[in-house]
């Protein structure tokens, strides 16, 4: 039921993050610095904020938490809709609602983190972590081809009615679940806590550097999903149906990396595989930013989904196996923190700096032959990852 209702909710996600990069590039006159800036604003609160709420999930009901983010991200998406179809709209407001609805992710983003593996027993954490990537990349196929269909049949503003609707499943099931981990009551400090947690992570093998990791990748690995618009429109000269089209091929590849990674089980060296597989995608990133044609770009960039999904689900494993529930909010946070801010920190460099200067298929050149650099290091000269 929780699978069902996160899934339903990510596809009007996905239908939203379809329309709105198309709203902003059509209202600023096709500028990629404005992508930049909106998706930078979005997870700006995420970066600042999500550590108090990684707090939160470890000292209230998680389940509470959640649902305060979805009435949250409920209200934003039926206001945005509401600016389009009175023909209001302007940037700005499209920038206050998503860093609104990033405040609403940093409390909710720990939450959810730490409200899944108490649903399921630790043996099955991997094929856990795998089924909730696969809800959401599986929303980034259905996601995008509905919000396509909706874009050009409707207009945006349906897409962003369409993802409000979306919550209720999110919101019907939480109040259905529940849950074992009963939060202990504290009266320390929230700083107090916070330290808790990263000495927490200090002291364990390995953590930190998963972290980086996490960051790095992230950094260089999710431009490509927000500029696949610069390549829709100014590379291959299509319109939402050719962005629609790259957008979906990156998420089946994205499932089937999700799929492959649960079918694998409980797989040993998992930093090795992690690491590999980060190799496999700067290759296919480099591959797809070169591409001839949409037919070459679509199957480089399902291939670089699927590597994509895969160092996601091996790296989130490894951080879910070694943190003990009471400590889950407050590490997940960190952790999230890492995967959430190296991606809009990436956006803004290759938005603002990169692609003006380059253009957008010399710059995915170098952020993939980048990610290579990156895996290799982590396989030859800090091994922390690598032999977890």
């Amino acid at each position: 039921m929780m699978w069902t209702g996160a899934c339903t909710s990510q596809v009007g996600t996905q239908m939203q993050t379809a329309a709105q990069s198309w709203l902003v590039y059509e209202l600023s006159k096709h500028s990629s610095a404005y992508l930049a800036i909106d998706n930078f604003l979005g997870t700006l609160p995420i970066v600042l904020l999500s550590l108090v709420g990684g707090v939160f999930a470890d000292r209230h009901d998680r389940r509470k938490v959640l649902l305060g983010s979805q009435y949250t991200q409920t209200f934003c998406a039926f206001l945005l809709a509401t600016l389009v179809f009175t023909g209001v709209v302007r940037v700005w407001h499209v920038w206050c609602l998503s860093f609104t609805v990033g405040v609403a992710q940093s409390f909710g983003g720990p939450a959810y983190s730490a409200l899944v593996p108490s649903l399921v027993p630790k043996e099955h954490l991997q094929n856990a972590i795998s089924l909730n990537s696969i809800q959401f990349n599986l929303a980034r196929v259905i996601g995008p081809a509905l919000g396509g269909i909706a874009l050009v049949k409707l207009g945006a503003a349906w897409n962003f009615t369409f993802n409000g609707i979306s919550f209720v499943g999110v919101i019907i099931t939480l109040y259905l679940i529940q849950t074992a981990f009963v939060p202990a009551k504290s009266r320390e400090p929230i700083l107090t806590s916070m330290k808790q947690g990263i000495q927490f992570m200090r002291r364990q093998p390995g953590m930190e550097s998963l972290i980086v990791l996490a960051f790095l990748m992230t950094t260089l690995g999710f431009p490509i999903i927000t500029y696949l618009v610069v390549f829709g429109e100014d590379v291959f000269h299509g319109g939402p149906q050719t962005f629609t089209l790259l957008l979906s091929c990156s998420g089946a590849g994205a499932v089937t990396g999700a799929l492959v990674v649960a079918g694998l089980g409980r797989l040993k060296r998992k930093g090795t595989v992690a690491l590999v597989m980060l190799s496999v995608l700067g290759f296919f990133t480099m591959a797809f930013a070169q591409s001839p044609s949409v037919p070459v770009a679509c199957v480089m960039l399902f291939l670089a989904g699927a590597s994509l999904m895969g160092v996601f689900s091996m790296l989130t494993t490894l951080v879910q196996m070694i943190i003990p529930d009471e400590m889950r909010g407050r590490v997940m946070s960190v952790y999230n923190l890492a995967l959430r801010g190296g991606g809009p920190v990436g956006v803004l460099l290759v938005g603002t700096l990169m692609i003006p200067r380059f253009h957008a298929p010399l710059t995915f050149t170098i952020t993939g032959a980048l990610e290579i650099l990156l895996a290799v290091y982590f396989l030859t000269v800090n091994r922390r990852v690598a032999v977890l």
